[in-house]
């Protein structure tokens, strides 16, 4: 019989594989030492197989085609972001298996054999499961393109999942990645919302999940936390189990949280900040709603430039070329030109203002820019050694 012998969550900050010129090294190192605090669980529970519940930053998907639940069942796992590239053996039969045995359940799953996957799963291969030999069975949940699936859905769908392994032979890991509190490309961004994150971190120290699962989509895009799906997912699989946070770190933008579910611990009190309560404004979707249809072609090209080596140069060499081949209006190309502006940033997400503004997604704009930011830096660091040397 199947079991679950470990159960956690993770942040997957990008930065702790890129840098930013944003970012505070001894954050970043916290962060980094808390999230290789999680591999020694696998150590010391031995999991046959790692079910990974991660997300899309609009990096594997896109507005062509985003799925709202989706396994990727073919032989090997390859995530990437920014140059570093990282390639995990899939539990294939497993893999093939729960898209079988959820889909009869009444789970409408989406199947890719090679999704190049992203961030979300690229900085916990590097720094959760580093060299161990665990396969995996990568899971993606919609968590930015409305509409989302509701916490209770994606607990239903983790809860499934737990009653096709209880007649597996394998012993199972469940690594929850996203969260928390972060607005990445909007205005929002440098505004997270702490004390959201305070309070349900008591609540889930306290097991009781119910404080996530009994939110819409709404409220969590209100505390730019849409990312917590992931966790939804989990919870579904190991019912109501009390956390012991590994690591809260409030950064400018972003709330990194580790959390550890099961095996549960002996642990000594969390110093998190206490919150009582959290009151939603309830407004609906404010920062990341479905971007306009005129949008599209503009959406499109960022897509690209995030995805595609060979679209970040022409864009970086033959910017003009670019604009022209895709049919860009004069608003669209003057905001596109933060593609070219952004090499001298000290701060990449300031440069997302023009794209959101022309209707492109907050995520993809931030997502593009940090990676042709990285080439631009890449060039000039090339470009400063010749002219040592």
């Amino acid at each position: 019989m199947g079991k679950i012998v470990a159960a956690m969550a993770t942040c997957h900050a990008p930065y702790l594989l890129s840098g930013s010129p944003e970012e505070q090294d001894s954050d970043l190192a916290v962060t980094a030492a808390a999230m290789r605090e999680l591999g020694t669980i696998l150590d010391e529970t031995k999991p046959d197989v790692l079910l990974f519940m991660g997300s899309d930053h609009l990096e594997t998907f896109s507005m062509t085609c985003l799925p709202t639940f989706a396994i990727v069942a073919g032989s090997t796992a390859v995530a990437e972001y920014a140059g570093h590239e990282f390639e995990r053996p899939i539990h294939r039969e497993l893999a093939e298996h729960l898209l079988d045995q959820l889909v009869r359940s009444g789970f409408d799953m989406t199947y890719s054999e090679d999704a190049l996957l992203g961030h979300t799963y690229a900085v916990p291969f590097h720094l959760i499961l580093a060299d161990r030999e665990i396969p995996v069975v990568p899971f993606h949940t919609n968590v930015y393109l409305p509409p989302l699936p509701s916490p209770r859905r994606c607990e239903a769908l983790g809860r499934r999942v737990a009653e096709i392994m209880e007649s597996r032979p394998e012993r199972v890991a469940i690594l929850a990645s996203g969260g928390m509190s972060h607005f990445p490309g909007t205005e929002r961004y440098p505004e997270p919302a702490y004390d959201f994150d305070y309070w349900l971190l008591g609540e889930l120290e306290k097991g009781n999940t119910d404080a996530l699962l009994d939110m819409t989509v709404e409220q969590l895009d209100e505390v730019g936390n849409t990312e917590l799906l992931n966790w939804a997912v989990m919870f579904g699989a190991i019912g109501p189990q009390p956390g012991e946070l590994l690591q809260y770190t409030p950064t400018w933008h972003h709330g990194h949280a580790m959390v550890l579910f099961i095996p549960e611990r002996d642990k000594a009190p969390s110093n998190l900040k206490k919150v009582s309560a959290y009151d939603f404004k309830n407004k609906g979707f404010e920062f990341y709603a479905h971007p306009d249809a005129a949008a599209y072609k503009l959406n499109k090209l960022l897509y690209q430039v995030r995805t595609e080596a060979a679209m970040r140069t022409r864009v970086i060499d033959d910017f003009d070329g670019v604009a022209a081949r895709w049919g860009l209006s004069s608003e669209e190309k003057k905001a596109a030109e933060a593609l070219i502006d952004v090499k001298q940033a000290g701060s990449v997400s300031d440069y997302c203002r023009p794209l959101v503004k022309a209707g492109v997604h907050p995520l993809q704009a931030l997502m593009a820019l940090h990676v042709i930011y990285v080439d631009h830096r890449r060039r000039k660091e090339a470009a400063a050694g010749s002219s040592e040397g």
